[in-house]
């Protein structure tokens, strides 16, 4: 019933205080989600502030994801007890979703970085730099694969990447044991592996490099892999080094920046020991 001694707001008054349309009001109303404290004879739409709040949990929780529909049927059995439950649940909820916000946050980070570095790197020169130890996950072994195997240990790997959330945003890299690389089989990968800078428990890690590498970088496809090989193997012998355990191939610039494949950047890092040791 009408209270003249309480402040009520029309439909336009109180859409401008929730910063919303008046359409979405009316809308609200005829679905029964929130209706107004009363209409008068002409059927004009009547609000006091106290719903203010109510407003404010319904658009809450729609940013949340809630449905229009649950958020009727919570309505439906409202109470004290209900509404703790709801917060509670929802509380989980944005938790849930910070953490996958902050993987996001860091994948992006890398990829600044990265890109960064990649800006000013020389990619017609070699060098040699050390490495630190390097904790990889990997996938399952693909030496040797069919087309048909290694096309689902790829699909396999993404997807343990995504389900356990082991995607850093570093490359997806592919490394070559010391045997295939001599024999020219560069492109026949024992694993493909992701870095994992903060690796968590539960999960299976490969320790890797933890010393001297010959970096070099390939422009081209694979089919002219074999000449950047060739460089590099050639100042390996100059520098008296032979090659170590594994080779390490990752794309610095791929379909990501660049559109034709003739034009991708793709890092390779060679672990190298002194023909003396």
């Amino acid at each position: 019933m009408f209270n003249k001694n309480i402040k009520y707001f029309t439909t336009g008054e109180f859409a401008k205080i929730c910063k919303v349309n008046k359409q979405t009001l009316i809308y609200y109303d005829q679905i029964g989600l929130l209706s107004p404290v009363f209409k008068d004879d002409k059927g004009y739409r009547y609000y006091s502030i106290a719903q203010y709040d109510l407003f404010s949990v319904i658009e809450l929780l729609k940013t949340l994801g809630m449905s229009l529909k649950d958020i009727q049927n919570y309505l439906a059995e409202q109470s004290p007890e209900t509404f703790l439950a709801l917060m509670r649940q929802q509380q989980e909820i944005v938790a849930r979703k910070r953490k996958e916000l902050e993987l996001i946050e860091s994948m992006i980070k890398v990829k600044i970085d990265s890109f960064e570095l990649a800006a000013n790197i020389n990619f017609d020169k070699i060098t040699i730099e050390r490495y630190p130890e390097t904790t990889f996950y990997l996938s399952s072994n693909i030496e040797n694969a069919t087309e048909e195997q290694f096309v689902t240990a790829v699909a396999d790997f993404i997807d343990e990447l995504d389900r356990s959330q082991l995607d850093t945003g570093y490359p997806i890299g592919g490394m070559t044991r010391r045997e295939q690389v001599l024999a020219s089989n560069y492109t026949n990968y024992s694993h493909l592996y992701m870095e994992q800078p903060s690796p968590r428990e539960g999960h299976p890690y490969f320790k890797a490099i933890a010393g001297n590498c010959l970096v070099g970088y390939h422009i081209g496809t694979t089919e002219t892999l074999s000449k950047t090989y060739e460089r590099l193997f050639k100042i390996m012998e100059e520098q008296g080094y032979e090659l170590g355990q594994y080779v390490y191939e990752e794309y610095i610039y791929d379909a990501i920046v660049k559109e034709r494949e003739e034009e991708y950047v793709t890092k390779i890092m060679m672990e190298i020991e002194n023909v003396s040791d």
